[in-house]
């Protein structure tokens, strides 16, 4: 698939990929999340993705969830430590529908006030339901030991001091400082032409008075590892290990997917699942995971076990690693880590909406989106030097953080 781009006036970025589907998406990805908080708007972020949906000058709650599921589409939102993201799936014929409903939510949301009370407790709801699930908090728990003082460290749904706290002035500001116009993608994939997709963007976007980016990102400071041990009253024994990776400007970012492809990626032929699950039994859930942003990036390894084969998985994960450091992949393991990596990439992009959502967060950050074949000659390119590098950079002993829930 190729894709078009267009710039308004004001900065904000157009993209678009058409196929033949008679379904079609959208979405509008604008470069502000959780890192962008101060200290009293923790948890506002994803607090404003909530209340978006509330009311705007033309319509309230009950309309905006109208508009698009009375023609069986679908609208969501979601927020990153880097992004808040709308984005709806509709049939073509739907496509003026669904980009006058973003433009609604986006630029005219009023957020009345009883509105905010009532959507305090659903986020307050959500927060305890996190905490009741331990193999999910404790990924927001090692971020904060990863990030210490630092908004980026800080957990994405908020904490409940400051929520009870927010007044539609703390909403209004926040979007005034960070939804900045030159820092907006829309990108959209379906039946439509190109120009059809840019006559309607300049129609409501357009409109939009330039708001470009001012304040500057905090720099990520260093940190040192660590190692701690949470009290938990569960059955299982919850671990994460793991430290800081490449950013997604640093040419290692690719033999980084694919290391930890190698090491805990999808498959069931991942090392760390063959050793923990398939051969021994020890644990029913191991992953790895790797997550570049834009000056930062994050390696994690996961697992929980009963507490009786805890301690050997833990050994068994630190012997993977060991090999991986130590030993190069041969010639047919390279070659087969190469095709499992690429077979998923072109498995995952069979998904528009996957697509789409991947190809605004290239376009945000690069300004550009690399086809196919480019991305499969870049991963071609990975030499066993570079994973055996890349290896002992992230994976050695003493930049590894662990965080054990016991």
């Amino acid at each position: 698939m190729t894709f078009d781009n267009y710039t308004l006036q004001n900065g904000i970025r157009v993209i678009h990929g058409r196929t033949d589907s008679p379904v079609a998406y959208c979405c509008m990805m604008v470069n502000a999340g959780t890192r962008d908080e101060m200290e009293h708007e923790h948890g506002l972020a994803h607090f404003i993705e909530h209340v978006l949906f509330k009311g705007t000058k033309r319509r309230k709650a009950y309309h905006i969830n109208s508009r698009l599921e009375d023609v069986g589409g679908e609208l969501n939102a979601y927020t990153t430590k880097e992004e808040t993201v709308i984005h709806s799936t509709f049939l073509k014929e739907d496509y003026h529908r669904a980009i006058e409903l973003t433009y609604d939510i986006l630029f005219r949301s009023t957020f009345p006030e009883r509105e905010l009370v009532k959507e305090k407790d659903v986020v307050l709801d959500e927060i305890n339901s996190y905490k009741d699930s331990p193999s999910e908090l404790i990924f927001d728990d090692f971020e904060e030991l990863l990030y210490p003082n630092h908004s980026f460290g800080r957990n994405i749904l908020g904490s409940k001091k400051y929520i009870k706290r927010f007044s539609r002035n703390d909403i209004f500001n926040f979007i005034e400082r960070n939804y900045n116009t030159d820092q907006m993608v829309f990108c959209s994939i379906g039946n439509i032409p190109f120009s059809r997709v840019v006559k309607l963007a300049e129609r409501y976007f357009g409109s939009i008075s330039a708001n470009l980016r001012k304040v500057t990102r905090l720099d990520i400071q260093p940190s040192q590892p660590l190692v701690r041990e949470v009290r938990k009253r569960t059955y299982q024994q919850h671990c994460i290990v793991g430290c800081r990776a490449y950013d997604l400007h640093d040419p290692n970012r690719v033999a980084m997917y694919l290391l930890n492809n190698v090491l805990g990626g999808p498959g069931q032929n991942s090392r760390l699942n063959l050793a923990l699950r398939e051969r021994t039994g020890y644990a029913y859930n191991v992953e790895s995971s790797y997550t570049p942003y834009s000056d930062t990036g994050v390696f994690s390894i996961y697992f929980g076990s009963d507490k009786s084969n805890f301690d050997k998985s833990l050994e068994m994960l630190h012997t993977e690693l060991r090999v991986l450091r130590e030993k190069r992949l041969g010639v047919q393991q390279l070659a087969k880590a190469k095709r499992q990596l690429i077979g998923q990439m072109a498995i995952a992009a069979e998904n528009n909406e996957s697509l789409m959502l991947s190809v605004a967060r290239s376009y945000m950050f690069y300004n550009s989106v690399e086809s196919f074949s480019d991305i499969n000659a870049r991963i071609e390119a990975i030499t066993t030097d570079n994973l055996l590098r890349v290896a002992n950079e992230i994976l050695s002993p003493e930049s590894l953080t662990t965080l054990i829930y016991k």
